[in-house]
């Protein structure tokens, strides 16, 4: 078991107990760690639940909208106040809308959204959401973590490949793997390491919404060598950047989807 105890962590995305964010921050809680999250309006409820339920502090906990730098600020300078100098950071932050991902709905006969009639303002804020996050998130930590501390953040396949059924939250997810490049460059001075796992389709509140997610599931449970993930596979491997173990990795894609990336083609399972 790695040891966290005395670290303190801030978890940013958790909407509920489907949440890769909340299979993170559990194994975090049970290593050892003080364990912080923020939550919208729409989950606060949920949040607030969740860690009554398994332990965790209530009282490390905001509102926090990060598209507003001086909400991460409070919430951030809390965290710092009442646990000390902040080890992880987690960004698992995402949002876009139907228009954004060009998707149709659950049972509908309206076709999807164009790609091509994406709307700039709604891109603009899906990317504000998703990627730019990281970066305003990272700013406000700087001065508030402890040495050698990681920020880890969540992408997807879908920034290198097609994905018809994702659209503009590829671009964002492009955007995102570029922003942790550039901080694991930027934080080296500081010796804090910035890495990225790409999470294979795990079934969560948002997924399942999407039209198509499940065939998609299906394709990747035969394609995939290792068939599909789920959130505890992508927490195991999200401890080991919110450890010691990986000290010296930064600016790393870490891939946990079963092997899909490495298929040029699809296996049909039936």
């Amino acid at each position: 078991m790695i040891n966290n105890k005395n670290k303190v962590a801030v978890i940013f995305g958790v909407r509920n107990e489907s949440s890769i964010s909340w299979d993170i921050a559990l194994k975090l809680h049970r290593s050892g760690c003080k364990v912080a999250l923020s939550y919208v309006a729409d989950t606060k409820d949920e949040v607030l639940f969740l860690m009554q339920k398994n332990g965790l502090d209530s009282g490390l906990t905001a509102e926090v909208d990060v598209r507003d730098e001086a909400e991460i600020t409070t919430f951030m300078q809390m965290v710092y106040d009442a646990a000390g100098p902040i080890d992880y950071i987690l960004h698992g932050v995402a949002f876009g809308n139907q228009q954004i991902m060009c998707y149709s709905l659950p049972g509908s006969d309206e076709p999807a959204p164009s790609y091509l009639d994406i709307p700039f303002e709604d891109l603009m804020d899906s990317f504000n959401i998703s990627a730019y996050s990281l970066i305003r998130i990272c700013r406000v930590a700087k001065p508030l973590l402890a040495k050698n501390a990681s920020i880890l953040t969540l992408t997807y396949n879908a920034s290198q490949r097609v994905f018809p059924g994702y659209g503009g939250m590829a671009i964002n997810k492009a955007a995102l793997e570029n922003i942790m490049f550039y901080l694991a460059n930027y934080f080296r001075q500081m010796n804090i390491r910035v890495n990225a796992i790409s999470a294979g389709l795990v079934m969560t509140t948002s997924s399942g919404g999407i039209s198509g997610v499940r065939k998609l599931r299906k394709i990747s449970k035969y394609t995939a060598p290792l068939g599909n993930v789920d959130a505890s596979d992508v927490g195991d491997a999200a401890l080991y950047y919110f450890s010691d173990l990986s000290k010296k990795v930064t600016g790393n894609i870490h891939f946990v989807d079963g092997g899909f990336n490495i298929m040029g083609l699809g296996i049909d399972g039936e």
